[in-house]
């Protein structure tokens, strides 16, 4: 049992036994993580550099939103109960995008059943699916573990996910180990690293995940795409890895999810979508995940937010969303080639970044140095915030203005060489 999780239930225990004798075995095993990136985010916040809080700013430091986001709306699309499957007209406006942005997927997919945030999208996807594992690339989202581990009680099965670029033989082993049944979790632009796989990489994660099935595996692969969009080169692959798998086997059955959180900067909004794609699905099979995903939303929060839903609907079909997503994407664009310009400035004595080409993040894998006493020291010293994961650090760039990026390279060059 997780230290964090003992320290809390000795707590209860002390204060109230039978409160304590009452816990569920989900219960018992359920912590808050005190060194994570919640943590780590309250205690640089105020910092004149702030590069660990996951959302967009301006360079003023306000959110970025879209303007269209304000615009009036009338009662009934804010005070009535949304339906447990989601707003029917957002779930056939979401789809439509997704075959939009998404131009090899063929359009024999679900209709998108709605949650109330991506992070309750994958929590949904593990009620229905996850029993005893789940096969996940390294590093990953630490909220996978509370998600997975402490809310399913599954054992998260991890191959590092570079090697050369994506690692293919360490998904290849781990789908061909023993065992019928394989779900598999790919998070592409990846968090917290801000890599996503090139086109040929792609081929051949798809071909591996096809050889298996055809070899009698049984997978479930979902596709975790909260960054989508988000591709800063040329040759990485543009769509989701979901519109490769959703027609290659009968025994694939590829799970979509996605949101508004980061594609529509509307973090708050807490608006998800779960959609599935399987070669040979029909309308009745989709109905009935369907109707499996909305007996769980339902069972859980009853409906998501029917204002966000509106306000959302609303945008999506105003004329200036496309032009005012394209103005952010460029401002996000321009920090991410600060970043690759900043980094050229500096040997490899601290650190080396792993490779990131998108999303909101990169990180700095150091060498022989506690990541945890580099961050400690720049919150302390240099009035700098950043995320610390196990030997690595992981930087918001999205969150820091372009003016603070040379510096925010600078300070944990000197904090390195100070801890060093």
């Amino acid at each position: 049992m997780n230290k964090n999780a003992e320290n809390l239930n000795l707590i209860i225990k002390n204060e109230n036994k039978a409160i304590y004798s009452i816990l569920s075995k989900k219960g018992r095993e359920i912590y808050f993580p005190k060194k994570g990136l919640l943590i780590q985010g309250s205690e640089a916040k105020g910092k004149d550099i702030n590069a660990t809080i996951g959302i967009a700013l301006e360079e003023d430091k306000s959110p970025m939103t879209l303007k269209i986001i304000s615009k009036q709306f009338n009662k009934k699309n804010i005070f009535t109960y949304a339906p447990s499957y989601g707003k029917l007209k957002l779930r056939e406006k979401w789809k439509e995008m997704i075959l939009k942005k998404n131009p090899s997927l063929f359009d024999n997919i679900s209709l998108p059943v709605i949650a109330n945030g991506l992070t309750h999208g994958i929590s949904i996807f593990g009620y229905l699916f996850v029993e005893d594992e789940i096969i996940i690339p390294d590093p990953y989202w630490e909220n996978y573990n509370l998600i997975f581990k402490n809310g399913y009680n599954a054992e998260i099965k991890k191959f590092p996910l570079f090697s050369d670029g994506f690692n293919i033989d360490g998904l290849e082993k781990m789908l061909n180990f023993d065992g019928d049944k394989k779900i598999l979790l790919l998070n592409f632009p990846n968090n917290p690293t801000g890599y996503t796989p090139t086109k040929k990489e792609v081929e051949k994660i798809v071909k591996v995940i096809k050889n298996s099935a055809e070899n009698g595996k049984k997978i479930i692969v979902a596709s975790d795409d909260a960054y989508f969009g988000l591709v800063y080169e040329k040759g990485i692959y543009l769509e989701s890895i979901f519109s490769k798998l959703a027609e290659i086997h009968e025994n694939v059955l590829a799970v979509k999810i996605d949101g508004v959180t980061k594609e529509d900067y509307a973090w708050g909004f807490r608006v998800g979508f779960i959609t599935f794609g399987i070669k040979g699905g029909n309308k009745k099979l989709y109905s009935a995940l369907a109707d499996k995903v909305a007996g769980a939303v339902r069972g859980n929060i009853s409906n998501a937010c029917h204002l966000s839903q509106s306000l959302l609907l609303d945008a999506f079909n105003d004329p200036n969303y496309k032009n005012e997503k394209n103005e952010n994407y460029e401002i996000l664009k321009s920090r991410y080639e600060m970043v690759k310009k900043v980094l050229k400035k500096y040997d490899n004595k601290y650190f080396n970044p792993l490779p990131f080409n998108s999303g909101y993040f990169m990180c700095l894998k150091l060498k022989g140095i506690d990541a945890e006493k580099v961050r400690q020291k720049l919150l302390k010293k240099y009035d700098t915030g950043v995320i610390a994961i196990n030997d690595k650090l992981r930087i918001a760039f999205s969150s820091t203005p372009l003016s603070k990026i040379e510096k925010l390279f600078e300070n944990i060059y000197l904090a390195c060489g100070e801890i060093k």
